[in-house]
């Protein structure tokens, strides 16, 4: 699985932010890839890059996030 898609909007993909998003444009929304994976991109950017990953990959990245495993720089 190459590790981005580089036009997140021309990937015919249906994006989706979570219901806990306001409407401040700060949000990320998934996609799911055919194929099972999923893609993240900003949505201040909705024609910019997304990052792919593995459905695995995924839920690591997500559980990162609520343990707060990935720092602040």
């Amino acid at each position: 699985m190459k590790p981005y898609i580089e036009r997140a909007s021309a990937a015919g993909l249906e994006w989706v932010k979570s219901s806990y998003s306001g409407n401040n444009g700060n949000c990320v929304e998934v996609a799911t890839l055919p194929g099972g994976g999923r893609a993240l991109r900003d949505s201040k950017n909705l024609g910019g890059p997304a990052l792919t990953m593995s459905i695995e990959g995924f839920d690591t990245f997500v559980q990162s996030v609520v343990d707060g495993d990935l720092g602040q720089r």
